[in-house]
């Protein structure tokens, strides 16, 4: 094993993604191959030829009705004033919907349009015509008829015209194979005792059910070390046994990044790098005429790196067009940065506010997975665009139906645990409703409910004047817009520090003395306010706070670096802490209001949401979380 001669490789190329996708494709020429299966697995399964009908549907002269059979010419003298009557088994046939027209009968008569005279005599007072009420023969299907071109991926209804015409097998395109080959010393299955440094492996399982889902058959391999060795002799089997390669992790620049080397090695390497954000370290290579494809380790990155290039290889090889996404049209409710020269796809949630779509980005971190998981769409910023201001408008790739986003309750604002229960309750009630959050702080939700970019905002305020919460920053920042102010939460904020508070802080002044290493909430959250109130309070300069820039955009997340650091400190809410199992001291307790329009207020949607928050089993879920107070009976604030 000689990892020396695997030199690192620091710059990467930033190829065009569609000049790399071109070349990979041009490069991808494996012949279909053809496997016959039964109707009954062919769901889902891509034609390999047309398939034509064996016998038509029906293959008889059909009733299409209840009635009887008559011959159509004899009954030309029938009319109200003159009724005709008509004897069994020779002038008519008693038949029902599905039945064989016995000769020489050539047309039905609905039993509704019969009088029964008695068992074997009828009248009626209408003629028939030929041929009405009968299905012909072939009417549905016609024996020899194309049922289905190549390269038609079949649905459910397509099976049952399969069987009606006798098709009992079909020829379909056999799945690509594709190998995923997961690579790393720090992963571990996910069933593991977890110790520092481990990472559990679970893009595999995400790539065989991308893989699955675009018609692929997945071979998932075992976790694979960074040993240059063991990767070439997996990625030489892989290509005896596959179609497709994917190989997880290595793509980059760091000191154990053999993959590029070991492919250059034993095959050939088209590409290692794109011009695109995240997901810029892909290797796109060929083994023994078999494509590689190596994707970066963080997950979003590799899930936007099987899109853009195993996708398009499983759909060559199936002779299928590749899929695309609706898009929408959507005002872009914060800024989005994008550097020149490489594409950016960022995450995004949407709500429908005010007859139109309004989006928020996430996190643009290439390892944040529920960023991708808690997508409505993805905005593709072009290579020669440096971003978009906000108000703008953008094209968006939708990953969600857009009924679904029509629906949601756009909510903007502080972050608040009690929003994920409330949405989770909205969704058992509404099946077809959710809310968006978009954690921006307090004073963004309330520029949000401004410019008509959100449904709901979540504020607490607090006015270093008055020492009230909310309604002196609603005045000032909305002086003439009709909303709301909803009372919905007490809950208590204070310090959040590591177990057992091993700097023994009790107050600011030991924060600042002590050097701890501080958390903070962004600018305009609420709490970063109550913060800067308690420093000017204790004569204190946000100097002499450690850490003072360092900015989360949630309690959750100023807890979760709080646990990591044993000096650490921050300022949030209870249920924070508690859910990190961290030490907390109450500074106060303070109010979390809703604020909105006027007539979102007055909506059905909204009734439903305070039907909610103050329903028993909502109120029961939040004094479980510990530290919050549901406001009973709640009324709107009095803004005047």
């Amino acid at each position: 094993m000689d990892q020396k001669r695997y030199k690192r490789k620091i710059y990467l190329e930033d190829k065009p993604r569609s000049e790399a996708k071109t070349e990979i494709l041009e490069n991808f020429s494996l012949p279909l191959e053809v496997e016959m299966i039964p109707i009954s697995d062919a769901l889902g399964r891509v034609t390999a030829e047309p398939i034509f009908a064996n016998v038509s549907m029906p293959h008889y002269h059909a009733s299409a009705m209840d009635g009887i059979a008559v011959i159509a010419e004899k009954t030309y003298t029938a009319h109200e004033q003159n009724p005709l009557q008509l004897k069994l088994g020779i002038d008519f046939a008693i038949v029902d919907t599905g039945n064989a027209i016995p000769a020489p009968f050539n047309a039905v008569i609905m039993i509704e349009h019969v009088d029964m005279i008695d068992e074997e005599n009828v009248e009626i007072i209408e003629p028939a015509t030929p041929w009405q009420h009968i299905r012909p023969i072939g009417e549905d299907i016609v024996q020899e008829e194309m049922l289905f071109p190549q390269g038609h991926i079949l649905r459910p209804a397509d099976l049952g015209v399969l069987l009606a015409s006798q098709q009992l097998q079909i020829p379909v395109a056999k799945k690509p194979v594709v190998t995923i080959i997961p690579t790393g010393n720090e992963l571990v299955e996910a069933d593991s005792v977890l110790s520092s440094g481990n990472i559990i492996e679970f893009n595999g399982t995400v790539f065989a059910n991308f893989v699955k889902d675009w018609g692929g058959e997945p071979r998932l391999h075992r976790i694979v070390k960074d040993d240059p060795e063991m990767i070439k002799s997996v990625l030489l089997e892989a290509a005896e046994t596959s179609d497709i390669i994917v190989i997880n992790a290595g793509s980059s620049a760091g000191s154990k990044d053999y993959t590029v080397h070991i492919i250059a090695e034993i095959g050939t390497v088209f590409t290692h790098g794109v011009a695109a954000r995240p997901g810029k370290p892909v290797i796109l290579g060929k083994i023994n005429e078999k494509i590689v494809v190596g994707v970066p380790g963080y997950p979003v990155s590799a899930y936007l790196s099987l899109e853009w290039f195993v996708r398009p290889l499983i759909c060559k090889y199936l002779q299928i067009p590749e899929p695309k996404r609706q898009t929408v049209t959507v005002k872009l409710g914060r800024r989005i940065v994008s550097g020149m020269g490489a594409e950016d796809f960022v995450r995004m949630n949407i709500g429908y506010v005010n007859g139109q779509f309004v989006a928020n980005p996430l996190t643009r971190a290439a390892g944040v997975t529920m960023s991708y998981v808690r997508a409505d769409g993805l905005l593709v910023v072009p290579a020669n665009v440096i971003g978009y201001e906000q108000g703008d408008f953008a094209e968006v790739e939708l990953l969600r139906p857009l009924e679904e986003i029509k629906n949601a309750i756009m909510f903007c604002g502080s972050h608040d645990l009690t929003i994920d229960l409330l949405s989770s309750q909205v969704k058992r009630v509404r099946a077809d409703m959710k809310i968006v959050s978009a954690h921006v702080g307090s004073m963004a939700g309330i520029m949000a409910i401004r410019k008509g970019e959100a449904h709901v905002a979540g504020i607490h305020l607090l006015d270093p004047n008055t020492k009230q919460y909310n309604n002196s920053y609603v005045k000032k920042m909305l002086a003439g817009v009709d909303v709301v102010l909803y009372p919905f939460l007490k809950r208590k904020q204070g310090w959040i520090l590591p177990k057992g508070n091993p700097l023994g802080i009790e107050t600011l002044i030991d924060i600042a003395e002590k050097k701890a290493n501080f958390v903070n909430r962004q600018k305009g959250a609420g709490t970063r306010i109550l913060l800067d109130m308690l420093l000017k309070e204790n004569g204190i300069s946000s100097e002499e706070i450690t850490g003072y820039d360092r900015e989360m955009f949630s309690h959750l997340a100023v807890a979760a670096e709080v646990n990591g650091d044993g000096h650490g400190a921050g300022l949030g809410i209870y249920p924070a802490a508690k859910a990190m199992d961290l030490d907390f001291i109450p500074v106060g307790d303070e109010e979390y209001d809703l604020l909105m329009t006027r007539s979102f207020y007055e909506s059905e949607s909204c009734k439903l949401l305070i039907d909610i928050i103050q329903s028993p089993s909502f109120k029961e879920q939040v004094e479980k979380i510990g530290g919050y107070e549901v406001v009973e009976k709640a009324k709107p604030k009095n803004l005047v």
